[in-house]
């Protein structure tokens, strides 16, 4: 069983030595991850990555840094209701446990963070660079690798790859890059097994994978101090930090509740159709009543989006604090949104299978996908032969194009991969679009 005592730690990645285990500095270090994250370069990136909709013309919608903001603002909300509960139960809980009050500023920190390795044009962007290794050019670097190394490159993660930005020692920007707290960094990993592992749908902790092999020995420590349950070694799988089920159902909370109200900034859902799916939702008989004295329909929609969150927050938060010894066990095997009380669990349902039907096959949510295969494709067998044999001028000047932080020392091929994916995967939008554009010869490049 995982226990409070061992799972809180503000001991930092990359500066272990240089930990002081004072409980005036550690009652801050979780705020300071919160502030080394939103100052970052990954993070800024984040305004011109795609969410689900294309990036906006004249109306706004969300991209993956206004995201991760709100979803930081439910985490955080979800993690202080736990600690206040848990505080009128126990009244002596801060002086035996000085960290649990800083739950709501773990969880925000890693809600801030969990989208860091996403590239590119969405899911969608993840789904690319797979299909390179899978069925494209890099199919040919299957030999040139292990199977567990090849695992991690056909399935590629971001999930896995955020882990890799937040504790990957980039050129010249320190050992301990973020150089985050233990818990937060744990915090981030939904499915904490190798890729090898992940995929069994049977385990909520092995429906994906968290780390790359060549992060592993990294999560390893970061398990062994924080003392999560490990369910094996080979290949290595843990059971979740307990508060990924609060990143986790911040996420959730967010995601499907905002992605309709772009849809209907975007007028692919009409008024009525969000007002029928969210107003059950907002679980008070006088909310009808209140919308009637607005008269903007967006307002309405806001003022829905807003209760609506309200409401699933207090049901996630409930249930996490009532199952509270299940997932401290590592049994707790579903997302707390699926547990939630009904008749809320339905309208979440109704909600996700509308999201599928008319928002996620949207057409122009749909061709950007495709435009991404095509992109991250197209750099990728670009970029990928050039560093990999850096037999010609050409070669050299593409290799000449990535920044040194991202570039190797070492001759293996599963590290010099690994670090042109680092660079595409870091790539916003607009950057791969116009980078694409101009190695295939399709734009030329501005003198400016």
């Amino acid at each position: 069983m995982m226990n409070w005592e061992t799972l809180l730690s503000a001991k930092r990645w990359g500066y272990e030595d240089k930990y002081i285990a004072s409980q005036v500095d550690a009652r801050s270090e979780f705020q300071r991850d919160y502030d080394r994250i939103i100052f970052s370069s990954p993070f800024r990136r984040l305004q011109n990555k795609t969410q689900v909709f294309p990036l906006p013309g004249s109306i706004f919608v969300h991209n993956r840094l206004t995201h991760s903001l709100e979803v930081a603002s439910v985490g955080k909300s979800l993690g202080r209701i736990y600690y206040n509960k848990l505080k009128e139960e126990d009244p002596g809980l801060d002086s035996r446990l000085p960290l649990i009050s800083e739950i709501g500023n773990i969880v925000s920190a890693a809600c801030l963070a969990h989208d860091l390795g996403n590239p590119a044009f969405g899911h969608s962007g993840e789904a690319a660079i797979s299909h390179y290794f899978i069925e494209g050019d890099g199919a040919r670097y299957q030999k040139s690798v292990t199977g567990e190394q090849w695992a991690d490159l056909i399935n590629f993660e971001g999930n896995a790859n955020a882990l890799r930005i937040l504790t990957h020692p980039y050129a010249g920007k320190g050992h301990g890059s973020f150089a985050l707290t233990y818990s937060t960094i744990a915090a981030i990993a939904k499915y904490p097994c190798a890729s090898v592992a992940g995929g069994n749908k049977k385990n909520i902790y092995t429906k994906k994978y968290g780390f790359f092999q060549s992060e592993q020995a990294g999560f390893e420590k970061i398990a062994a101090e924080l003392q999560m349950s490990q369910v094996q070694s080979l290949p290595l799988i843990y059971k979740r930090h307990p508060l990924v089920y609060l990143v986790e159902a911040a996420d959730d909370i967010c995601y499907n509740i905002i992605d309709l109200e772009d849809a209907h900034r975007l007028k692919i859902l009409s008024y009525q159709e969000i007002e029928d799916l969210l107003l059950p939702l907002c679980n008070d008989p006088k909310m009808k009543g209140r919308l009637d004295d607005i008269d903007d329909d967006d307002a309405k929609v806001g003022y829905l989006r807003a209760r609506s969150i309200n409401t699933l927050i207090h049901q996630c938060s409930s249930l996490f604090y009532n199952e509270q010894q299940t997932i401290l066990n590592g049994d707790f095997n579903k997302s707390l949104i699926d547990l939630i009380d009904e008749p809320f669990r339905s309208i979440m349902k109704n909600i996700e299978s509308l999201s599928v039907q008319k928002i996620y096959n949207y057409p122009s949510v749909v061709q950007i996908e495709v435009a991404g295969y095509k992109v991250m494709g197209g750099i990728l067998e670009e970029f990928i032969p050039a560093y990999l044999k850096k037999s010609s001028k050409y070669h050299e000047k593409l290799i000449a194009l990535i920044p040194k932080q991202f570039l190797t020392k070492s001759d293996d091929d599963y590290a010099k991969i690994q670090s042109v994916l680092d660079f595409v995967s870091g790539m916003t939008d607009l950057y791969a679009v116009e980078l694409f554009r101009k190695i295939k010869g399709i734009s030329f490049p501005s003198l400016s």
